[in-house]
């Protein structure tokens, strides 16, 4: 979904990932190779498989729960079957290290396995009437056909965390990939649609933004989910609004990482270079800010910097994400050019390492010294650039204090994180910050997709929406309120106070 559909498709023709009417899909890391093409869908297509979804809906909705949940049980067996199959397609797809890939594939199944669970739990509400011989009961709805467009870089999980609940609460849903990494979602619909589901409940459209908008603006579609931009995020609201339909969005984030004198610092540096370099910093949970203590710096980044710049060799990079294509690794490239020009200290890193000329799209992982306020701290990079802001205050109380106004002195609330051994200024940490997700004595990513846990952001992070957890099920249903009147008259609220 974008603004501008004509520039949009112009730019991926330029990358020459549009030939002749199909979507060639091309190995990051090794940018000769095409993993995948795609037909794009034409709008009459995209028609005929917005009627079956609603046409399936009908049936699919009423449905026992229980037995929605018996598909989902058999779609998870053929998932774990074909875990490392999948996988190894993911990790040719967007470059993902394969470790990293079986990770995500393995989310699919952790998901499917709470929410088969979820298929005996749907429970509504029941309550007191203000009147004798009434009662008053809720149930929870299913909406109708969903649309999903989905981002790139977890093109197989993030499907998989809104598919699960949307199936499971009765939905039916058409997945829009990104153009970028097309095939791990078309194997997602491809798994479901193998285990018996019935047809038009599981779908699968390809194309670029026009795709999306026209599946977004259809009235057939009663709910659009998206994962993306702020940008695509706000657009498609407004779509969504123009049609009173229900619109949920996991947006951008530009996280931090504080870390006081007192941490365990052999922790931080692990979760840092996990939390910043991990997927290639290609996450909206990486961590893009670390607001550290002076007193403890300079020796931390020494460490850290000789781990980070272990991550990328003149070897083949496999425990190292190349970044999506050349158009991103310019941005990232220009923004750190731009830091650079702007007064930041450049610690490690700032070059692009492979611009697809040996093999892939790499750049070095990055560290930069930056002061709060400067481009490089506020906007999304979506790569692997570490911004360190140094603090020095007389103790830990004045340092997490103006950590965590600059913490949240951004557009963005998706996940913050806290390294300390001061168990009651880290609760004051966790409770001050403006985020949806936050972490003590853990990195920014790593989020768990279980009853609990629930996943989204604040801000312009998205609109209150979550995923995964089972606060999702508030994203795929809607209520319904039941009065049964059993007193045999007509009955009117009067309450008498006195």
């Amino acid at each position: 979904m974008t603004i501008n559909t004509v520039e949009k498709n112009k730019s991926l023709e330029e990358m020459g990932l549009i030939e002749d009417g199909k979507i060639i899909n091309l190995n990051p890391a090794k940018i000769s190779e095409i993993v995948s093409s795609h037909e794009i869908d034409s709008e009459a297509q995209l028609e005929q498989k917005l009627i079956a979804a609603d046409k399936a809906f009908k049936t699919w909705s009423k449905t026992p729960a229980p037995t929605r949940a018996k598909y989902l049980s058999k779609a998870n067996e053929i998932f774990t079957a074909k875990k490392e199959e999948l996988a190894l397609t993911l990790h040719r797809e967007n470059g993902k290290p394969l470790e990293e890939a079986r990770g995500e594939i393995q989310e699919i199944i952790d998901v499917f396995e709470f929410f088969i669970g979820e298929g005996r739990r749907l429970y509504g509400m029941t309550g007191q009437s203000e009147m004798p011989n009434k009662t008053i009961m809720t149930t929870r709805e299913a909406l109708g056909p969903c649309v999903f467009i989905t981002a790139w870089n977890f093109p197989a999980a993030v499907p998989a965390w809104k598919a699960a609940p949307a199936l499971i609460a009765g939905n039916t849903f058409i997945l829009k990939p990104s153009e970028l990494a097309p095939l791990s979602g078309k194997l997602f619909v491809d798994v479901l649609n193998e285990a018996g589901l019935p047809e038009g409940v599981a779908q699968y459209a390809m194309g670029t933004g026009s795709v999306g908008e026209y599946l977004a603006k259809h009235p057939l579609s009663k709910l659009v989910s998206v994962t993306g931009s702020v940008e695509v995020g706000r657009h498609v609201a407004q779509i969504a609004a123009a049609g009173f339909k229900k619109c949920a969005l996991e947006l951008g984030g530009k996280n931090s990482t504080i870390v006081l004198r007192d941490a365990n610092l052999e922790l931080v540096l692990d979760g840092v270079l996990w939390g910043a370099y991990g997927t290639g910093g290609q996450r909206c949970t990486s961590t893009s800010r670390l607001i550290i203590e002076r007193s403890v710096s300079d020796g931390f980044l020494k460490q850290l910097v000789a781990k980070a710049q272990d991550l990328y060799t003149d070897k083949p990079a496999i425990n190292y994400a190349p970044i999506i294509n050349k158009k991103q690794l310019e941005k990232i490239d220009n923004m750190v050019q731009r830091a650079i020009k702007e007064g930041a200290e450049l610690i490690c890193g700032g070059k692009i390492l492979d611009d697809g000329s040996n093999s892939g799209y790499y750049y070095a992982p990055t560290i930069l010294k930056a002061k709060h306020g400067s481009e490089i701290t506020k906007k999304e990079v979506f790569g692997p650039v570490l911004s360190v802001i140094e603090l020095e205050e007389n103790t830990k109380e004045e340092f997490l204090n103006k950590a965590l106004e600059i913490a949240n002195d951004i557009e963005y609330g998706l996940s913050n994180a806290v390294y300390t051994q001061d168990f009651n200024l880290g609760m004051q940490a966790v409770h001050a910050f403006e985020s949806g997700l936050v972490y003590l004595n853990a990195p920014t990513i790593g989020a768990e997709c279980g009853g609990a846990s629930q996943f989204g952001g604040w801000k312009n992070t998205g609109n209150g929406s979550r995923e995964s957890g089972v606060a999702a099920l508030e994203t795929y249903t809607q209520y319904k309120t039941i009065a049964i009147d059993y007193s045999g008259k007509l009955q009117r609220a009067q309450i008498d106070i006195d």
